[in-house]
């Protein structure tokens, strides 16, 4: 997750939050194998702290949590991004899966 924020910061010329989204379309690094490693990040970790703590009910949030990063992902942020970046995101969308890294 700190790899996809510096690169954010450095190549995209913004951050992660909405409020101050990149500017410059980043596709390095992490984003060549997969669209959305951020929210990969923090699923697992949330997988991590679960079976940690051993606790049932964060286990069962994980399904929920991805739902809805999915829904958030799909109604959102990949037709926000389609209209900022155009051709190079469609094109970029087409080569790189959404969640299942490809090598």
């Amino acid at each position: 997750m700190l790899t996809c924020m510096v690169l954010f910061i450095v190549q995209g010329h913004g951050t992660p939050a909405p409020f101050d989204a990149p500017r410059r379309f980043v596709a390095i690094g992490p984003y060549k194998i997969v669209r959305n490693p951020m929210y990969i990040g923090g699923l697992t970790l949330l997988v991590g702290l679960a079976l940690f703590e051993h606790s049932k009910s964060i286990l069962f949030f994980c399904p929920v949590w991805f739902l809805l990063a999915h829904a958030f992902v799909v109604f959102y942020e990949e037709p926000s991004l389609a209209e900022k970046f155009g051709g190079t995101y469609q094109g970029y969308c087409k080569a790189v899966p959404r969640w299942i890294p490809t090598w």
